[in-house]
Formats: structure tokens, sequence, C-alpha cells
């Protein structure tokens, strides 16, 4: 695929809004919470937000739900999702807060969350008997800075 592609979506539900970016070079596009005019809690336990969209990403994209920054740094936290090209079914955002923040109230219409759009690479696996050598190796987690 070159150049820019159409992903569908269905709006299932009066109030569902597109994915949309939130300024010009924003990589990512907001999902709003469609709760047919009501509100969500979500505490301790993960929650199924409902978004009120589907969509039919063409063969060879990766459609990713990432977290929103501005309510991670608040402490209410979603997690990430792949939604794959045979997916039909609604976008579901799942979402918990972390324990010190208790519990947060989701508003109909409140962006949750942001749908990332990529192209896949096409991959062939090959089993080799060693790999090649690198300063770092095999160094693990929190091996290339502090913390």
């Amino acid at each position: 695929m070159e150049g820019p592609f159409e992903l569908q979506v269905k709006l299932l539900r009066p109030g569902a809004r597109l994915p949309a970016r939130q300024s010009d070079l924003a990589s990512g596009f907001d999902l709003h919470a469609c709760l047919d005019g009501g509100t969500l809690e979500v505490g301790g336990m993960p929650v199924l937000v409902p978004t009120g969209v589907a969509i039919a990403a063409p063969p060879g994209t990766d459609v990713q739900i990432r977290p929103r920054s501005g309510l991670s740094s608040r402490g209410v936290m979603s997690t990430f999702g792949t939604i794959d090209a045979d997916y039909r079914g609604e976008l579901f955002v799942t979402m918990y807060c972390l324990p010190s923040v208790g519990s947060y109230v989701i508003e109909d219409g409140e962006r949750i969350a942001q749908l990332v759009v990529s192209r896949l690479a096409e991959v062939s696996w090959i089993v080799v008997q060693a790999l090649d050598e690198t300063s770092r190796g095999a160094s693990g987690h929190g091996s290339t800075g502090r913390g």
C-alpha cells in the first residue's frame, strides 16, 4: 500500500463520533465514550467502555488503541489493544484507575483513548544458530539508562 488509504467506519448508535485528530500533526485519532447520554464509573477493576464505532481496517494495517496521556497523568488508565483487520465489532476501551485515584466518572462523548493506524511490515522469520554481537548484548530491562 502506498499513499493514504481509506478506513471504513460504522457509527453504531446515535451519539457515536468519528475518531478525530486533535491537531494537524497528531499521530492518534481520539476515541470518544459512547454512553447513550449517560456516564460510567471506572474504578480499580478493568471496565470495557463502548465507543459506538466499528471499523474495517484494510489488510496490511496495524490499528491500535492507546492510552491518552492526559488521563494517564491523572491515574485514569487504559490498556493497549490491537484491532485485527478481520474484526468487525464495536471498539471498546479497557479502562481502570490506579488505587490512589479510587474512581473516575466518564462522561458520554469524553475522549478516552486514541486510535493509531500504521502499516504492517512483511516479515519472514529466519532461524539462525547465532545472532550478531552488539555493545548491549543481552542486557535487559533498565540497562540502557538510569531507572
